[in-house]
């Protein structure tokens, strides 16, 4: 049985390569046609999933997807996005346009779906994943147990959404160096982290993993919340509840029976990293993109995609379309910010992270959200903060904490009494209305004015 399978298999990526070989990818990165931003054409063979490598590795070298259209109907894959930096200028950089055409283009492989700058090789470290119930001061609690067990956190990243918390982080051991190999070791560690998530009254169960593979960190939070369900609905108060309204995305499922496509829309905030969000978690709902148009008009984002399961069919139901629904705001709404905006800079030591957390701890501070780094035996630590409470964040307990930090070391980025108004988007707009006017009329990227002809 086994041996059968892996011959099917085997098949399988000869036939892939093959197709590959006689249909090979082409790119074509274009910095003249558009005033404001670098077009990058990509043309393949369609493969389940290559929209979200694509996206995944401009994604990756922080490039923000301005526009885009996707078309991916029948054996070929055809998108043009338009990008720039983080900086918002055009993409000049020789490495990054020479990464970006390795990568997409005929020497690539997108069956190997985690091939991406984003990707952290694990070889010298171990990766825990953990997803739990939230609660003030766990990352501390966390941090702190793996101090204990002489492990130091090489990156790491939270993220919590809707009472939930998962986390990606890559340890060390303190004496070597390197990953923790010692299955009676790595056992205690995954016990008693578990130990730590399951806190007081918690109905759901909390989940340690740990393992030697490589990772794509965000790839990987958004299935560990996904698999925890982070998007049902929970009882909060009535203040709560009117505050998840206003920053609620709009998203909108319909049918469109003649083509047997789903069309589904998203009006939100704009945000870097936004269309990955969306991507990911259609393709890990195992939907298909056949078409798309992504656009931004000031602060405000626009995204439609016509989709199918990947059994070929539309979406059959009221509970799978609000299901659909729910996924993508939850989706959206993991990686928001809230809070205070704090980064740490300073040498790298062995229970920093502990330290620094269980301070943030003592002042009645909880991490809503963080990513920690170290590079060249730096700590480069971002972390979001709230009042533990619900009360906005007293500037004199800020005060306290830099000065037992240090003034240089951690840095406020943000105003925690800022408000930003969400723009209220048009709710009459057809919810096929960026594509009805051309798509099937005209094979042509030009007409959609995201790419000059190459002909």
């Amino acid at each position: 049985m086994d041996v059968s399978m892996s011959f099917s298999q085997d098949m399988d990526n000869e036939y892939e390569k093959l197709i590959r070989r006689m249909n090979p990818p082409r790119v074509v990165i274009d910095n003249d046609s558009s005033k404001k931003a670098t077009v990058i054409r990509v043309d393949s063979a369609n493969e389940y999933g290559i929209l979200l490598e694509v996206v995944q590795i401009l994604t990756d070298l922080n490039l923000t997807i301005s526009k885009a259209y996707i078309s991916s109907d029948g054996g070929w894959f055809m998108d043009v996005f338009n990008v720039t930096d983080q900086d918002g200028n055009k993409v000049t950089d020789e490495v990054v346009l020479d990464y970006i055409q390795k990568s997409l283009g005929p020497e690539a492989c997108f069956s190997t779906s985690l091939r991406s700058v984003g990707v952290i090789p694990s070889t010298d470290s171990t990766v825990i994943e953990l997803t739990g119930c939230d609660r003030p001061g766990l990352l501390s609690e966390l941090s702190a147990v793996l101090t204990h067990l002489k492990c130091s956190v090489l990156s790491a990243e939270v993220w919590t959404h809707n009472t939930r918390a998962a986390a990606v982080m890559h340890v060390t051991d303190d004496l070597t160096g390197c990953g923790v190999s010692d299955p009676e070791r790595l056992s205690r560690i995954k016990n008693l982290l578990r130990n730590v998530l399951k806190g007081s009254n918690t109905p759901r169960e909390a989940k340690t993993l740990v393992s030697h593979g490589e990772v794509h960190t965000d790839r990987r939070l958004h299935q560990m919340m996904f698999e925890d369900r982070d998007y049902e609905l929970r009882v909060v108060d009535d203040d709560s509840s009117i505050q998840d309204e206003r920053q609620r995305p709009d998203v909108c499922v319909d049918n469109w029976l003649d083509k047997d496509y789903s069309v589904v829309t998203v009006r939100c905030k704009d945000r870097p990293k936004l269309l990955f969000d969306t991507v990911c978690t259609l393709t890990d709902m195992q939907y298909v993109v056949f078409h798309g148009s992504v656009d931004t008009e000031g602060t405000e984002a626009y995204q439609e995609y016509y989709v199918r399961h990947i059994d070929g069919s539309p979406v059959k139901s009221e509970a799978e379309k609000q299901r659909v629904i729910q996924c993508l705001e939850a989706a959206i709404k993991r990686r928001v910010s809230e809070g205070l905006k704090l980064e740490l800079c300073t040498t790298d030591r062995v229970g920093l992270l502990s330290n620094v957390t269980r301070i943030f701890r003592e002042n009645s501070l909880t991490v809503t959200r963080a990513e920690v780094k170290t590079k060249g035996g730096k700590a480069l630590n971002t972390f979001y903060v709230s009042d533990a409470s619900g009360y906005s964040i007293d500037a004199k307990t800020i005060d306290s904490i830099r000065q037992t930090i240090g003034q240089t070391i951690l840095k406020v980025k943000n105003n925690p009494q800022e408000q930003q108004q969400r723009q209220k988007s048009p709710s009459h707009d057809s919810p096929t209305r960026f594509l009805f006017g051309g798509l099937f009329k005209s094979k042509s990227f030009v007409n959609f004015g995201l790419v000059r002809s190459y002909s």
